[in-house]
């Protein structure tokens, strides 16, 4: 689980190099902190977590009550990640630290273990991926997926889990093992199809080739995936070409159905949004100024319901629709449902 053969770099104060010795101590349960070259310009806080299971609010109109988030912060990096505001607990700023001070709950399916061995435990449907990724670079080291899906499989909990990682592929044989005792989900997030953008707007994550091979090992592993194409990027990913050839790619790939949703633009996210596109897309900022004015965080319901007249028939065309009532479709369901006037929706990304 540890950075076997690497050292623990600290300056004289203890702390990890631009971090004050209060900043370290904020976080909860801290142990150590690491450095790697491996990943050159991160750092990885190891925490003892008190507890795993999440509850969603009572409030909540997504399809499952609990979440496990075995990291914080996350290196895929992606310029508009809706997370990035989760940082700001830890008195960390959404921009890069979010991308490069990755919290690490080291004992999380210790903790996870115990907490459904709880009489009261219902074995409700647990979700994955729904705030950080937990197929994120460093999974690769810590491997706490794991022990979190053997601890679900064995307490008898149905769980889904919604990645951009290609590290999922370690994972396939004890999923279909788990799949056989409790409900199993699969989802992944490819929200780009050119090449040199999505390395630019994503720059920590696999490309999407591999995401659409990771996809088609699911299915050969008999492990059915469905596809969230969020964020559509106005000006960028929302035009027809773009759209048609990757819900190609992502049928071709043998997903089983295809979700979307417009970008959104919390206020945690918005500058570190913005400085990008005034680096890379200038000519875009008038497009993206009039879509998100001020404090307005989603796209107006003109440009959705445009794009929904947009994808929808490619959807529809590639046999991607939406069946049946799984929890990951219900989800998807949810999101989509922004694009129709007069329904509002939760926002995951």
């Amino acid at each position: 689980m540890r950075w076997s053969g690497q050292s623990v770099a600290a300056p004289e104060d203890g702390a990890l190099a631009g971090l004050s010795m209060s900043q370290v101590a904020a976080v909860p349960g801290h142990l150590r902190t690491v450095r790697s070259p491996e990943y050159a310009g991160m750092a990885f806080h190891e925490v003892l977590a008190k507890s795993a299971l999440n509850r969603v609010p009572g409030e909540s109109s997504m399809p499952f009550s609990w979440t496990i988030n075995p990291y914080r912060g996350c290196s895929h990096a992606c310029v508009y990640c809706f997370a990035r505001g989760s940082h700001r607990y830890l008195d960390f700023d959404t921009g890069k630290d979010f991308d490069a001070q990755i919290v690490v709950k080291v004992n999380v399916a210790e903790v996870l273990g115990r907490e459904l061995a709880r009489p009261g435990w219902g074995r409700e449907c647990v979700a994955l991926g729904t705030n950080t990724d937990p197929y994120q670079r460093a999974e690769g080291r810590y491997r706490l997926m794991p022990g979190i899906i053997s601890a679900l499989a064995a307490s008898g909990t149905p769980m889904s889990i919604l990645t951009k990682g290609t590290l999922l592929r370690r994972d396939l044989p004890m999923l279909v093992d788990a799949s056989e005792r409790v409900p199993v989900e699969l989802a992944m997030s490819i929200a780009v199809g050119d090449h040199e953008l999505q390395q630019s707007i994503e720059p920590g994550t696999p490309t999407t080739r591999a995401r659409l091979d990771t996809i088609a090992a699911a299915r050969d592993a008999g492990l059915a995936a469905d596809v969230f194409i969020m964020p559509v990027l106005p000006g960028l990913t929302d035009g027809p070409d773009e759209l048609e050839r990757l819900i190609r790619d992502i049928r071709d790939a043998g997903a089983r159905s295809v979700v979307y949703g417009a970008l959104h633009l919390r206020s945690h996210v918005k500058p570190w949004f913005l400085e990008w596109l005034e680096r890379e897309h200038r000519e875009l900022l008038p497009l993206y100024r009039s879509l998100y004015p001020g404090a307005s965080s989603r796209a107006p319901q003109a440009y959705r319901v445009e794009l929904a007249a947009r994808i929808r028939p490619l959807i529809s065309r590639y046999g991607l629709e939406r069946t049946g009532t799984s929890r990951t479709r219900t989800l998807a369901q949810n999101a989509a449902a922004e694009a129709t006037p007069g329904v509002p929706a939760p926002t995951l990304f």
